[in-house]
């Protein structure tokens, strides 16, 4: 039986695939496990500079299994303990990555898939996309992230909205929310996530952990503090090698090659 999450490292881009498109990428115990170990690995390769959320099939995920949770051999909640702990452990890991983070999704994406599909820096979906919380009709409420994500991007009163009455919402109403980042064709989602995935991976590193680290913590800084933390970053990119090397090559007119 193949993984249900496979990991592919390769020149400083490391691609994670949801791999279960039979069952649309459940978030089951066996995906939450795989999920947890292919994070875990990428933590501790130093190697990586960008990390490609991706998944098989028409579906990205659908959320957790509804199914395992119907289990009345035992407690819901010891059901629910199992997968969540190594999930929620693994989007904690996931929050401190410094380089950047990009999630290509498409089809149908529910429950616990929402926190996954939206947990990248840069959010790119297929035409496909169908997002439903899904949850409060179970009588459950929002995990893996899934209702900081949404108020993040979209604002409390949306995320109001999407979780409590459950209606699937397209991809392009996604886009005008500001769920996503960019909308393309089924067929051309891979090759440019690929490509953007790629000129992250290849471009310079420590400023762009700057970059995420600034606005990550913009929503909790005063403007002095924010001008205070700008300037640092500036003076410490200013003398690194990649800086210098990005101000020779515009004079230049050339490509930089950054270290």
């Amino acid at each position: 039986m193949s993984s249900p999450v496979t990991l592919e490292i390769d020149q400083g881009l490391a691609v994670l695939t949801f791999n279960n498109p039979t069952r649309g990428n459940v978030l089951d115990m066996a995906m939450a496990s795989a999920f947890a170990a292919a994070i875990e690995q990428i933590a501790e390769d130093s190697s990586v500079r960008t990390l490609l959320i991706t998944a098989q099939g028409k579906q990205f995920c659908v959320g957790g299994d509804v199914h395992s949770m119907a289990d009345t051999t035992r407690p819901l909640t010891d059901t629910l303990r199992v997968l969540l702990e190594p999930v929620h452990g693994a989007m904690n890991l996931l929050s401190m990555f410094t380089f950047p983070v990009v999630c290509a999704i498409n089809g149908a994406i529910g429950g616990g898939g929402i926190g996954l599909a939206l947990c990248g820096d840069l959010v790119l979906a297929a035409e496909s996309v169908k997002l439903r919380g899904g949850y409060s009709a179970l009588g459950l409420t929002p995990d893996v992230g899934g209702s900081w994500f949404v108020t993040r991007r979209a604002g409390a009163s949306r995320a109001m909205e999407i979780f409590m009455t459950n209606r699937p919402i397209t991809s392009h109403e996604c886009l005008q929310l500001g769920l996503f980042d960019a909308v393309h064709p089924d067929a051309d989602l891979p090759a440019i996530a690929k490509k953007l995935a790629r000129q992250l991976a290849d471009g310079p590193v420590q400023a762009q952990a700057r970059i995420k680290s600034l606005i990550n913590h913009a929503h909790h800084n005063s403007l002095a503090q924010h001008l205070v933390a700008e300037r640092d970053a500036m003076y410490a990119s200013g003398e690194s090698d990649d800086g210098k090397e990005g101000v020779r090559a515009f004079i230049e007119k050339r490509a930089p090659k950054f270290h």
